[in-house]
């Protein structure tokens, strides 16, 4: 490229690459004044400007005038002066245009670099502006090809990456296949604008419900929460802001096309739609579908609820390797212990026979202890005073006698439990020295024999 040809070629480039023009000029003049230093050193007063009326860069070299030259690079007598401004006197400062021609390869060379990595620069600035505004939507790519586990997927102007933590277990991805992901975050990075996909994301399922449910993306029906495990099952929350329409309705679809439509596209993952409440008893309910739940007993202060279910239930509750349980306390966001009526039945009248066998409380108490939510020894030895003499007939005194029984009772227990465990190692390593030495018959594999006495 010619010095000459610069208007022509900045033009073209900030046309069809959109670069700014300035942004080109300034990038130039900046590229040609180090090419210039380069060659004459750094001590050259140059001053490097865009003439846009020629089209051209002109580079100008000031010296200053005195009577006796002693820095030829740098200096000009006053006659060479006066020569060039009639006007000049020792001391001032005079400017002469250089001839490019002299460092044109230079230049040229210069000029090529920085429009190229200028293109570069823009054309990665350009992709992550259209980018960074689009983390949260759906995408469609075609599969590259596969580095390290992780999937690179073509998005026409430029790669994204499917990191192995986003993919779904048991999905395989072949180069050409085409892919729909979650755009997860847009890193700004030196060589480029990294596009983070996911497949994993619950986000990824709100966006295709979004894409399938009109009712959604015009803002009747909202998707609350929604909670997955990627590649097995997810449950979504859902609510209406029309009481004539139901939101878990619009999402099934008619005869569950639309809902089908989001299950194909997560290759097979089952998806509860529930509704949602404001009333995190009825949401945990609701959460637990298609269980039916009996009872709940809410700890505020640890954010847990215990479920009580009909025995029935049990299984469906909690789930396959307790993936229904599981998935509705991420939900609801509340820790959930799942019991069967039976075993919640024994453990309140285990509770309540252990609060019997304090010394001074009768049914009377007990029963008033069970009404404030104390159901066992352990649950009165963590209450308070201040708890226990809110209790209708418990003075201040009796309550912290009942404190002291509950302690002592809670302490021989766990002495018990202590003694029972030694007496168990006890009566199993006896076991275990009683059959050292015997031969086992391969044959037989219950039949032993005691080794012969040694003569």
């Amino acid at each position: 490229m010619l010095m000459s040809d610069v208007k022509r070629v900045v033009e073209q480039v900030s046309r069809d690459r959109g670069i700014d023009k300035e942004i080109l000029i300034t990038t130039l003049e900046e590229a040609l004044r180090s090419a210039v230093r380069k060659k004459f050193g750094t001590e050259v007063d140059i001053e490097v400007r865009y003439n846009d009326e020629l089209g051209e860069i002109e580079v100008f070299q000031f010296k200053d005038v005195v009577e006796k030259i002693t820095e030829p690079e740098l200096q000009i007598d006053l006659e060479e002066g006066r020569k060039l401004d009639s006007g000049c006197a020792v001391g001032d400062s005079i400017g002469t245009k250089m001839d490019t021609a002299t460092f044109g390869r230079i230049a040229a060379q210069s000029a090529k670099q920085v429009i190229i990595q200028k293109m570069k620069d823009a054309e990665r600035s350009v992709v992550y502006e259209s980018f960074i505004n689009r983390k949260g939507e759906i995408i469609n790519g075609i599969v590259q090809r596969v580095d390290k586990r992780d999937v690179i997927v073509n998005l026409g102007r430029t790669e994204a990456i499917l990191p192995v933590r986003e993919q779904v277990p048991k999905e395989t991805y072949r180069r050409g296949d085409r892919i729909r992901a979650y755009i997860l975050d847009v890193l700004h990075e030196s060589r480029g604008p990294q596009i983070i996909l996911s497949r994993t994301h619950p986000e990824l399922l709100v966006a295709l419900f979004k894409t399938e449910v009109p009712e959604i993306s015009e803002g009747i029906v909202n998707i609350m929460v929604a909670a997955r495990e990627p590649g097995g099952r997810a449950k979504i929350a859902v609510t209406s802001n029309d009481s004539d329409i139901d939101p878990v309705g619009a999402c099934v679809g008619m005869k569950g096309t639309r809902v089908q439509s989001v299950v194909h596209e997560l290759k097979g993952e089952k998806i509860d739609i529930i509704p949602w409440r404001s009333d995190p008893a009825k949401f945990v309910c609701n959460a637990l579908a298609p269980a039916e739940v009996s009872r709940v007993v809410i700890d505020e202060a640890n954010r847990s609820m215990e479920v009580i279910v009909p025995d029935e239930y049990l299984s469906v509750a909690i789930g396959r390797r307790g993936q229904n349980v599981r998935l509705a306390s991420k939900l609801t966001g509340w820790n959930i212990d799942v019991k069967s009526e039976t075993r919640y039945s024994e453990t309140m009248r285990t509770g309540y026979d252990s609060l019997m066998g304090l010394p001074g409380v009768g049914s009377s108490t007990a029963d008033a202890l069970y009404e404030q939510g104390l159901y066992s020894i352990e649950e009165l030895a963590n209450a308070s005073v201040e708890e226990l003499i809110q209790i209708k007939g418990i003075s201040d005194k009796k309550a912290r006698t009942l404190l002291k029984s509950a302690g002592q009772a809670l302490e021989a227990m766990a002495e018990n439990d202590y003694t029972k465990s030694d007496k168990d190692m006890s009566e199993a390593t006896a076991e275990e020295d009683s059959l050292d030495g015997a031969v086992v018959d391969g044959d037989d594999p219950s039949n032993t024999t005691e080794p012969e006495e040694k003569t």
